[in-house]
C-alpha cells in the first residue's frame, strides 16, 4: 500500500495548470486560425478519463460558440464504418498518451470526411499528433500512476481553452489563471477527504451527482474511485438522478453532491434535502462553508469543475488508503487501454 506516485502526481497540478494558463492567450490564436469558416458544430472524442474532460468540453464549447456540441461515439466509425459528413466541424481528440487506438481512428476518419482535428494530448510525437491540424499539448510531465490526474485537469484546461476561442468566448475563461492557486489550497487540506473516506470506506457503492458544468467533475470522480477503491461508484446527473434511480438511494447508498454555485446551487440544495430525508448518508463538495468537502471561493462556475475533479481525487485517494488499496495500481488497469 503506496499511493506515492499518485499523490506526486496530484501535487503537481498547480504548476501544470499554472503553465497551461500562462498560454492561454497564445492557444486560443492557434485555435482561431484553424477553424471553419462557417463552424456549424462541435465533436468531442475520448474514453475514460479523457470522456470526462470532453463532456466539460461539449457544455463550454455549446455555451461559447453558440453552434451544436456533443460526444462523437468512437464505435460507429471504428465497427460500423459510418460515413457522416463532418465538413464545418471541429473535432477534439482528446488521449492523455495520445495512443487510444479508437480515438486515434476516429479522428483520423474525420478528418478524412472533411473536419478540422485539434488533440489534447500528453504525447506530443503520439499518433493522435499525427491525424490532427493542431495539437494542444498538456505538458503534464510523465505520469506513472495508473490513476490519471494531472492529465485530466490539464485536459479540462485545455477544453476550456477551446471552448473561449469559439463565438464569443466563454464567460470566465479568464479566470483561468487563478485556479492553480486555488488547487493548491485544495491540496495542501487533506483533512476533510480523509475524515469523510474514513467514514464511507466500509461502503461498496457509491453515487456521485452534479448538474451543469460541473456534470464532467461527478463523472470523473465517480471513475476514480471506481478505479484506485474498487467501490462501485456511479457519476450521474442531479437530474438523470431524480428520473429514477433516487428510488435505490437509502441508509446504504451514500451520494456526494457537487456543486459550482449559480445558476444550478438551488438544484443541489434540494436534492441534499431530499437525500437526508431518505437517510441516505450524504455529502457535498461547494465552495460554501459548512461544505463536506469545500472548495475555496470566489471562482466563476466553468472552473470549479477543475477544482471539484481534484477534490475528487483525493477522496479517491484517501478512500483507497482507508480500504487497504494502493491506488498507483489498481487492480486489473494498465495506464493505456487499448480499446479499438
Amino acid at each position: 500500500m503506496t499511493g506515492f506516485l499518485m499523490a506526486r502526481e496530484m501535487a503537481e497540478q498547480p504548476a501544470v495548470l499554472a503553465a497551461i494558463a500562462s498560454r492561454a492567450g497564445e492557444l486560443s490564436e492557434q485555435i482561431r486560425r484553424i477553424l471553419p469558416t462557417r463552424l456549424d458544430g462541435i465533436s468531442f472524442v475520448g474514453r475514460g478519463s479523457s470522456d470526462n474532460a470532453a463532456v466539460l468540453g461539449r457544455y463550454a464549447a455549446e455555451i461559447a460558440s453558440g453552434r451544436p456540441a456533443g460526444l462523437a461515439a468512437p464505435s460507429l466509425h471504428t465497427r460500423y464504418d459510418a460515413k457522416v459528413d463532418y465538413r464545418g466541424y471541429l473535432v477534439v481528440g482528446l488521449s492523455q498518451s495520445g495512443a487510444t487506438p479508437e480515438v486515434v481512428t476516429t479522428c483520423e476518419r474525420l478528418r478524412e470526411s472533411g473536419a478540422v482535428v485539434v488533440a489534447i494530448t500528453n504525447g506530443k510525437s503520439s499518433a493522435l499528433a499525427a491525424v490532427s491540424h493542431l495539437v494542444l499539448l498538456t505538458d503534464a510531465g510523465e505520469e506513472l500512476a495508473v490513476p490519471a490526474t494531472k492529465t485530466v485537469t490539464a485536459e479540462m484546461a485545455l477544453v476550456l481553452v477551446v471552448a473561449g476561442a469559439l463565438g464569443r468566448g466563454l464567460q470566465g475563461v479568464g479566470a483561468l489563471g487563478a485556479v492553480p492557486e486555488v488547487v493548491a489550497a485544495v491540496l495542501a487540506n487533506e483533512a476533510p477527504a480523509v475524515e469523510l473516506a474514513a467514514r464511507w470506506a466500509s461502503y461498496d457503492r457509491l453515487v456521485v451527482t452534479a448538474r451543469g458544468l460541473l456534470y464532467a467533475a461527478a463523472l470523473e470522480t465517480a471513475l476514480k474511485i471506481k478505479e484506485t477503491s474498487r467501490i462501485l461508484a456511479e457519476g450521474l446527473s442531479v437530474a438523470d438522478l431524480l428520473h429514477g434511480p433516487i428510488a435505490t438511494v437509502g441508509a446504504d447508498l451514500p451520494v456526494l453532491s457537487i456543486d459550482g454555485g449559480a445558476p444550478l446551487a438551488s438544484d443541489s440544495s434540494d436534492l441534499v434535502r431530499r437525500l437526508v430525508g431518505l437517510g441516505a448518508p450524504t455529502a457535498t463538495c461547494m465552495p460554501l462553508g459548512g461544505s463536506t468537502l469545500p472548495m475555496p471561493g470566489g471562482l466563476p462556475e466553468v472552473m470549479y469543475c477543475i477544482v471539484a475533479t481534484v477534490v475528487g481525487q483525493q477522496l479517491a485517494y484517501h478512500l483507497a488508503l482507508a480500504r487497504g488499496l494502493d491506488p498507483d495500481h489498481p487492480s486489473g488497469l494498465t495506464k493505456v487501454t487499448p480499446t479499438h
